[in-house]
């Protein structure tokens, strides 16, 4: 499936902001399954200076300052992306989830020693005996890990509501554990937090997922938006991508941008301004197939 991404942002500020300086995650991986033809960022006012560099994680990002006065920014990225089928592992000849935490944890090899900084704690998924409670319902002795990692993706998708607004970036896993609903990036800090909390490796992925109109009616230019989902490590497959929000594995509609510990390391847009007083903040996303 050949995409066509358009993510806009603006910030109207109620008075003139004097400068800003931000960083940037807009620009998709290019990965076995997925192929970055083209990517363009235009950003108004134009920045005094830009500099794109890759991070930690190995993803694309941009750093950029204005340094005039302004009181509208509008970041908009264009991407022309190529998504091709994942090959979906079985999931019952996956090791037992307690087997391979241990290998994780041994970590004697390049992909282990990777995958094993993701099993340690971080701000937004954290763990503790709360979430491995949780999660010990899904993983019970013995059991394949991905099948386990499977089980508790839907188990989210079952028993908690999505509710947009209902939860902010600083709502805990602990109390989205609690209330029983939030949104995508929720859902994903949560059942990372669950993985690590029973020593698995787990990370936090930011993308975009293709939407559908309702039968007989026509698709509406940004209804689509960002999206977050989850890599799971499994020795002898490597990572794989796990849905918590439409409880089902990742496929040709979801497109990756990037990843990290969780949203913190990934977030879309990231920056400090002087002044500017209030701002309204407006965002759409369009992923149209081509």
């Amino acid at each position: 499936m050949m995409y066509r991404i358009t993510h806009k942002t603006v910030y109207d500020y109620s008075e003139p902001a004097l400068n800003c300086q931000n960083k940037v995650h807009l620009t998709p991986r290019d990965l076995p399954y997925q192929r970055r033809h083209r990517h363009a960022l235009n950003i108004r006012p134009t920045p005094e200076s830009m500099s794109p560099f890759t991070d930690f994680f190995g993803n694309a990002a941009v750093s950029f300052n204005i340094d005039q006065p302004h009181d509208m920014l509008v970041i908009q990225s264009v991407s022309r992306i190529e998504v091709l089928d994942r090959p979906t592992p079985p999931l019952g000849d996956s090791l037992p989830w307690e087997e391979a935490a241990k290998i994780i944890a041994k970590a004697d090899s390049p992909e282990c020693i990777d995958a094993y900084q993701y099993v340690f704690p971080s701000r937004y998924a954290y763990r503790n005996d709360k979430l491995a409670a949780f999660g010990r319902v899904s993983f019970t002795p013995g059991r394949p890990l991905l099948q386990g990692a499977m089980d508790l993706t839907k188990r989210i998708h079952r028993e908690f509501k999505y509710a947009p607004k209902a939860t902010s970036l600083t709502t805990s896993i602990d109390e989205i554990l609690e209330a029983h609903h939030g949104v995508c990036q929720d859902f994903a800090h949560l059942q990372i937090g669950v993985m690590r909390s029973l020593g698995l490796a787990a990370r936090y992925v930011s993308g975009y997922l293709r939407t559908d109109p309702p039968p007989g009616k026509p698709r509406l230019v940004g209804a689509d938006a960002s999206h977050a989902w989850v890599d799971v490590f499994c020795p002898k497959f490597g990572w794989v991508s796990l849905d918590p929000t439409n409880a089902c594995l990742a496929s040709d509609r979801h497109i990756v941008l990037a990843w990290g510990r969780d949203y913190g390391d990934v977030s879309p847009i990231k920056g400090v301004a002087l002044g500017g007083g209030e701002h309204e903040l407006t965002v759409t996303v369009d992923a149209v197939p081509i």
